[in-house]
C-alpha cells in the first residue's frame, strides 16, 4: 500500500470514529457541505494580479484569501476535502487562465516536501494542477520540481523572512523547456512561487507564470 493510500485509509478510520465537520460552517458528517459549496459558487472570480517577482513573467489569483474562498482553500489543504473541492476550485483557476490568455506548455504544481506529503497524504496543488491539465489537454508534471528542504511554516513571517526561508528550497528534477504554469493554493508574498520559478528557470523553462486560488490582502 502506498503512503498516500495508507494516509487516506487512516483518515477513513478516523472519520468513522470522529465524523468530520465542515470547514466552512462546522456541520457534522462533511468536510465541505452542500450549503458551503453553494455559497462558494456565488463567489465570483475576481482576477487579481499579484506581485510579479522575477523570473515570473506574470502571476495572478482568482480572489482574495478571505471569507468563503479562504474557508474552501483551508478545507482542501487541511481537511482532506479534495473530492469536494478539486473541481470547483480547479474551475476557478481555469476561468482565470482563460481570461489571462497565458500561453502554457506544461503545468507544474508547487511540490510539498516528501515528509509533509506523507503526513497529509496528498498535495492539494497537485490535485488542482492535475484536474486543470486534464481539462486543458496539456501535461501536468508534479515531479519536475522537488522540495528538497523541509522549510518551517511561513505563517507569521514577514516578506524578507519568507524569502530567506524559501531560498534554495526547490530544485529541478529534470531539464525543462517551454512555457510553465506554476499552480498553488495561496499567494501571500510570492516567496514560494519565486523560489519555484528560479528552479524552473535554471532548468531551462523559457517563460514561467503562476496562478493561485487566492491571494492574501496586501
Amino acid at each position: 500500500m502506498t503512503s498516500g493510500r495508507l494516509a487516506r485509509f487512516v483518515h477513513l478510520g478516523i472519520d468513522l470514529l470522529y465524523p468530520p465537520r465542515c470547514a466552512g460552517c462546522g456541520r457534522v458528517d462533511a468536510r465541505w457541505c452542500a450549503q458551503c459549496q453553494q455559497e462558494l459558487d456565488q463567489v465570483a472570480v475576481d482576477l487579481l494580479r499579484t506581485n510579479r517577482l522575477p523570473p515570473l513573467r506574470s502571476a495572478a489569483a482568482t480572489g482574495l484569501h478571505e471569507g468563503k474562498l479562504q474557508q474552501a482553500v483551508h478545507a482542501l489543504k487541511y481537511s482532506g476535502a479534495t473530492e469536494e473541492l478539486m473541481v470547483p476550485l480547479g474551475n476557478r483557476l481555469l476561468t482565470a487562465l482563460a481570461s489571462l490568455k497565458w500561453p502554457i506548455d506544461v503545468i507544474i504544481p508547487v511540490p510539498l516536501h516528501t515528509a509533509r506529503q506523507r503526513e497529509r497524504g496528498y498535495n492539494q496543488s497537485q490535485q488542482l494542477g492535475g484536474y486543470m491539465a486534464q481539462v486543458l489537454g496539456v501535461p501536468c508534471d508534479p515531479l519536475a520540481l522537488l522540495r528538497w528542504r523541509d522549510t518551517p511554516p511561513q505563517v507569521g513571517l514577514n516578506r524578507e523572512q519568507r524569502q530567506a526561508n524559501m531560498r534554495g528550497a526547490f530544485r529541478a528534477n529534470k531539464s525543462l523547456s517551454g512555457r510553465v504554469l506554476l499552480i498553488d493554493d495561496v499567494f501571500t508574498t510570492g516567496a514560494t512561487l519565486q523560489a519555484c520559478a528560479l528552479a524552473a528557470h535554471d532548468a531551462g523553462a523559457s517563460a514561467i507564470y503562476a496562478l493561485t486560488v487566492s491571494a492574501a490582502r496586501s
